[in-house]
C-alpha cells in the first residue's frame, strides 16, 4: 500500500494542471464564445503556439485577455520530433519565449514526424524500431534541454505502420523511458487506431506507465468504415470514446482532460454539453488509483 500512495504522490506533484480540471481548444473561431462562456465550463484552454506567435490585432488581445483569465497550455505541430532534419532551434526559441509569457504550465508535441526539407503538414508516424527510438529520444530530451522544462508527447493516429520491429505500445513505453518525458494520452486516437490496426484500446491503455501521464485528449473521428477511423476533430465525441475515457479514469484516476474541436464547430451549447460530460466522468472516478 506504501508503494501505492507514493506512486500516487509523485502524480500529484507533476501535474501541471489540476487532476479534475477540463480544457478546451482556442480555435479562432471560438474566440466570442471563450470570452463570453459562463465561470465553471473550462478550467484550461489549449493552443498550438506556432499559430499564435506575433499574432496582434483583435485576435492577439483575444488571447492575452484570455490567457489572463484560464490557463493556458500549448500543444505544438512542427518540432517534427522523429524527423531527420535538424530541430528548428529559432521556432523552439520563439516557443520557448511563448510559454514564457503567458505562463504556460503544459507545453506538449506529437510522437510523429512532420518535415523533411521543408514543412510536410501532416504529422507522419515514426518507425516502430530501436534506432527510432534512440533517435527521437534523444531530439526530445534535446528540446527539454533548450526550454528547460519537461514536455509531454502525444500519442498520434496512424494509419500506416512502415516496418515496425515492435508495437506502437512498446515504442511508445521506450520513447518515454529514455527521454524521460511526459505523455499527453490521446484516449481517441487509441480508439481509432486500435480499430484501424486490430488491438485492444484498453490493452494498450493499461501498458502504458500511469505516472508519466499529464493530460489526457478526447475528440471526434470519422468513420469511414468499420475498420477504418480518420482522425479528424470535426465531430462530436461517439459514445464509445467516452466509454474508453471512462475506463481510463476508473484505471488511473482523473487527469487534465482537453475537448478537442478543430473545425466544423457546433453551436457553443453543444460544446459545453461535451465539457460537462467530461466533468461528470471525472467526478465519478475521483477516487480512482492514480499510480
Amino acid at each position: 500500500m506504501a508503494s501505492t500512495d507514493a506512486a500516487a504522490s509523485v502524480v500529484h506533484r507533476r501535474l501541471p494542471l489540476p487532476a479534475a480540471a477540463v480544457g478546451l481548444g482556442l480555435r479562432r473561431a471560438l474566440l466570442q464564445d471563450l470570452r463570453d462562456a459562463p465561470a465553471g465550463d473550462f478550467d484550461f484552454l489549449e493552443c498550438a503556439p506556432e499559430n499564435w506567435i506575433n499574432v496582434g490585432g483583435p485576435a492577439g488581445e483575444a488571447l492575452d485577455e484570455l490567457a489572463r483569465r484560464h490557463p493556458l497550455s500549448c500543444h505544438g505541430l512542427s518540432l517534427s520530433l522523429g524527423g531527420s532534419a535538424a530541430l528548428d532551434s529559432q521556432l523552439l526559441l520563439q516557443v520557448g519565449r511563448f510559454l514564457e509569457r503567458h505562463r504556460v504550465p503544459l507545453y506538449s508535441e506529437h510522437l510523429s514526424y512532420c518535415s523533411d526539407e521543408g514543412q510536410l503538414y501532416d504529422l507522419l508516424p515514426i518507425p516502430f524500431t530501436d534506432e527510432a527510438v534512440r533517435h527521437t529520444a534523444a531530439r526530445i530530451a534535446r528540446v527539454q534541454d533548450i526550454l528547460g522544462r519537461r514536455i509531454a508527447v502525444e500519442n498520434v493516429s496512424y494509419y500506416l505502420a512502415p516496418q515496425p520491429a515492435m508495437d506502437e505500445l512498446a515504442f511508445t513505453n521506450a520513447v518515454l523511458a529514455e527521454a524521460d518525458c511526459d505523455l499527453l494520452l490521446d484516449v481517441n486516437n487509441v480508439y481509432v487506431n486500435a480499430c484501424n490496426h486490430g488491438y485492444d484500446a484498453d490493452a494498450f491503455i493499461t501498458g502504458l506507465p500511469a505516472q508519466r501521464i499529464v493530460c489526457l485528449h478526447v475528440a471526434g473521428h470519422l468513420d469511414e468504415a468499420p475498420d477504418l477511423k480518420i482522425d479528424t476533430h470535426g465531430s462530436a465525441v461517439i459514445d464509445p470514446v467516452w466509454a474508453l475515457l471512462e475506463r481510463s479514469y476508473a484505471r488511473f484516476g482523473p487527469r487534465p482532460t482537453l475537448l478537442e474541436r478543430d473545425f466544423n464547430f457546433p453551436p457553443y451549447a453543444e460544446l459545453q454539453g461535451e465539457l460537462h460530460t467530461i466533468r461528470r466522468l471525472q467526478a465519478s472516478h475521483a477516487g480512482a488509483a492514480r499510480g
